[in-house]
C-alpha cells in the first residue's frame, strides 16, 4: 500500500477525469469508488502508471494551480509526443519548458531523463546551453536539446 496518494479536487467531473487520465497511462485502472448523494459519485481511487491517486468531486470552490504539477519521466521523443497530444487535447493548453495544463486545469511537466542529465552537466557551458535551448520550447524536443549540449 503506498503511504502518500495524491489528492485532487474537481469540479464534480472526477469520473470524466479518471477515465481520461486511465486511458493515457499503462497500468492503469479504476480501483474504487465512494457513492455520494443520490448514488453520484463523492469520490474515488485510481491507478496511474501504478502510482495511487483519489479524486473528489469537491464542486467549484477550489481551482488546481501551476503550483502542483504531475511530472511524467518520458525516455523517447515517440512518448513525450504522445503524453502531450493526449494531455493537451480538448482544451489543453501548451505552457513552456515541457509545461501543460489539461483539459481539467491540471499542469503536468512531459520531460525526458536526458534533460536533467544534460542540464547538471560538470561542463556548465553544456548545461548552460541545455537550459537556453529548453527556455524556448514548449514541448521538450530530445535531439534539439542534445544538438544544444553538443553546441550545434
Amino acid at each position: 500500500m503506498q503511504k502518500i496518494t495524491t489528492f485532487l479536487w474537481f469540479d464534480n467531473n472526477a469520473q470524466e477525469a479518471i477515465d481520461f487520465y486511465t486511458s493515457i497511462f499503462d497500468d492503469s485502472k479504476l480501483v474504487s469508488t465512494m457513492p455520494g448523494p443520490g448514488g453520484t459519485l463523492l469520490g474515488a481511487t485510481f491507478l496511474l502508471a501504478g502510482q495511487e491517486f483519489f479524486a473528489l468531486n469537491g464542486g467549484p470552490q477550489f481551482k488546481f494551480t501551476e503550483a502542483i504539477s504531475l511530472y511524467v519521466m518520458c525516455d523517447t521523443q515517440e512518448e513525450i509526443d504522445d503524453k502531450w497530444a493526449k494531455l493537451t487535447a480538448d482544451g489543453g493548453e501548451e505552457s513552456r519548458c515541457g509545461w501543460l495544463k489539461d483539459k481539467f486545469g491540471l499542469s503536468w511537466q512531459i520531460i525526458p531523463p536526458i534533460l536533467g542529465e544534460l542540464m547538471t552537466s560538470k561542463d556548465r557551458e553544456k548545461g548552460g546551453r541545455v537550459m537556453n535551448a529548453m527556455m524556448q520550447m514548449g514541448k521538450i524536443d530530445i535531439q534539439a536539446i542534445k544538438d544544444a549540449a553538443d553546441g550545434k
